[in-house]
This record gives structure tokens, sequence and C-alpha cells, in this order.
């Protein structure tokens, strides 16, 4: 392993050292701005959006984090200093993606396939509502993550495994 994609849960980036020292870790950007946008105003969140996406569409990690900088700078100015700190504080968190061959960039800097597989399993289980003990539900959800897993669906390759060879062979 190389690189995880998560949000930011605390027991996972504990103990990932532990498990797998060599892997390094990445927040989804998602998650991050969310958390970001629970400090802004209703109003400025397309604003602060926008200046959140510039920083993650550079060219690369330096960039990014000069970007972050102007960023920070500019929620100061327009008095966002909670937002200010969150970005200072959390913006390398989700820059770990850099590292990697750059074609997968749009795919990793996000835990997309993670969320998507979840939603797929929280739709199965609403469909039941209530299950009379806990194996019945283990047991939906492992039907449903073999059915995935033998589809067409759970074949498909999110990323082309090839290319991070060369990011394998550098490390």
């Amino acid at each position: 392993m190389k690189l995880f994609v998560s949000d930011k849960c605390l027991g996972l980036v504990e103990n990932l050292a532990e498990f797998y020292p060599e892997a390094s870790w990445q927040r989804c950007v998602v998650h991050f701005y969310r958390n970001v946008w629970t400090a802004v105003p209703t109003g400025k969140v397309k604003e602060v959006a926008a200046m959140l996406k510039a920083v993650h569409a550079q060219e690369d990690a330096q960039a990014a984090r000069e970007k972050a900088a102007q960023v920070v700078e500019k929620l100061k100015a327009t008095k966002l200093a909670r937002a200010a700190e969150m970005v200072a504080a959390g913006v390398e968190e989700t820059l770990s993606y850099y590292a990697m061959p750059s074609e997968h960039w749009r795919s990793i800097k996000t835990n997309n396939p993670l969320e998507r597989l979840m939603r797929e399993i929280r739709r199965r289980t609403r469909v039941v509502g209530a299950f009379p003990d806990g194996k019945s539900a283990l047991m939906l959800v492992a039907a449903r993550l073999r059915y995935v897993a033998a589809t067409r669906w759970g074949t498909k390759r999110y990323l082309q495994m090839n290319r991070l060879a060369d990011v394998v062979a550098i490390a």
C-alpha cells in the first residue's frame, strides 16, 4: 500500500502508520471543503469553494501550497479567520496525491469509490428497514459486496495500475 484516501477518521489516521508504515495518507478534498464551509457564512460558500478548488487545480504540490497560503491570507482579509485557520491547518493533508502520477490525481484526491460502495450498501439496507439481528444485516451486506465484486461494476478498474508501477519502482 502506498496511499490511503479517506475522510479524517481519527482511528484510521492514527493507526495507519502502525500497520502501513510506508503508506501515505490523503485526506479527501471534498470532506476537507465541507469542513471548511462549516466556518463560512452561507452567502460566501461559493466564493470560498472557488478559492479551495483553485488550490487543488495547481500543477504541482509546491504551487498548491503557495496558492493555499494566498487563500489563507484572502480568507483573513475577508474576516473569515476560523476558515483561514482550518485551511492553514489542514491543506497539507489534502496534497498527498501530488506524489502519484498526474493521470490519477482526479481519481485519488477524493474517496469517491468507497463512498459509492457505501451508498450502494446503504440503499440495500434501507429497503429492508429493520433487521431481526446483526447477523442478517451482515449477511445482506456481504451478499451485496460479493455481487459487486462479481459483476462488471466490481471488475472495473478505477485506476490503471500499470501507471502506478513507476511510483512503486521509484519508492
